[in-house]
């Protein structure tokens, strides 16, 4: 699968995204052309679980802080206080994965931002690249 975080391309991934050495989101496709699958742990300052979502549907949201939108070709997970989109994953044409939009701490407490032309974690930051990993995993920060 190959998977597009901001402006960098990973190709040939197994969907994994590890963040600061932890595998904190993982895509799957069930089938050529979507939907896409999402597994994903969301976690507090201080590496607490606050919420997790299950192959695209939340299993556990403490406090109800966080809600899901499902759309035809992906989905979003937002913030319900602040309206932040914490998560966005789209299927695009070509099999490929689309996360354009994203802000959440990652297991150490640190801000990751993902943005159309970036991602960006503690004093890393990404943009633009074109990574074949020939089936492993992605790694950030």
């Amino acid at each position: 699968m190959d998977v597009e975080i901001g402006s960098n391309l990973y190709r040939n991934t197994d969907g994994t995204v590890e963040i600061e050495g932890v595998p904190q989101l993982m895509l799957a496709l069930r089938r050529p052309g979507g939907p896409v699958l999402v597994n994903f742990v969301l976690y507090d300052h201080v590496g607490r679980v606050v919420a997790k979502v299950v192959d695209s549907t939340i299993a556990f949201n403490e406090r109800r802080a966080y809600e899901l939108t499902k759309l035809p070709t992906g989905l979003v997970l937002t913030h319900v206080e602040s309206s932040k989109v914490v998560l966005q994953v789209e299927w695009k044409e070509n099999s490929r994965v689309a996360i354009q939009k994203g802000e959440f701490l990652t297991v150490k407490g640190h801000l990751l931002e993902i943005s159309p032309v970036e991602w960006r974690v503690d004093k890393r930051r990404m943009s633009g690249g074109d990574t074949d990993l020939k089936g492993g995993a992605m790694v950030l920060g």
